[in-house]
């Protein structure tokens, strides 16, 4: 049966409206869809900087730590030593001084760098006999 001429018009335009609303909706889909992708791919890439950078702070301030030691092991083997030690280990460097104070009182200076991040730290002597004895040992923004 076929329908006359004003019924065909009327559904050919209800079927075009629908392809239309569905077509609106798979490209409105795949537009958020898109965008989270994308967003989840940013925040991992974030998120492995974020590692990396936490990483080398460790590093650095192993770094710093190893020279403030060697540092301290040349004042108990020297206890009139004073000076500057400079090692590079691994993907780092570090560098300490020895800063001569009153009586047994020694001030270190030690930074440790790797990538760029740098860890500073402080370390005081209260005593060098019969041992050193540390007053203090502070992790420090800068000297």
């Amino acid at each position: 049966m076929a329908l006359p001429r004003s019924d065909r018009g009327h559904a050919l335009r209800s079927f075009s409206e629908g392809g239309f609303a569905t077509l609106v909706s798979v490209l409105l889909v795949g537009a958020v869809g898109s965008a989270i992708a994308v967003s989840l791919l940013l925040g991992g890439v974030s998120s492995a900087k974020s590692g990396i950078i936490l990483t080398q702070l460790v590093q650095a301030r192993a770094l710093a730590t190893a020279c403030a030691e060697s540092t301290l092991q040349s004042l108990h083997d020297n206890l009139s030593y004073s000076g500057t030690i400079a090692l590079t280990l691994g993907d780092g460097s570090c560098s300490a001084t020895l800063i001569v104070g009153a009586g047994s009182l020694r001030t270190i200076t030690s930074s440790g760098t790797v990538g760029i991040v740098v860890q500073k730290m402080t370390i005081q002597t209260s005593a060098l006999a019969p041992s050193i004895t540390l007053s203090s040992w502070q992790d420090v923004g800068d000297f």
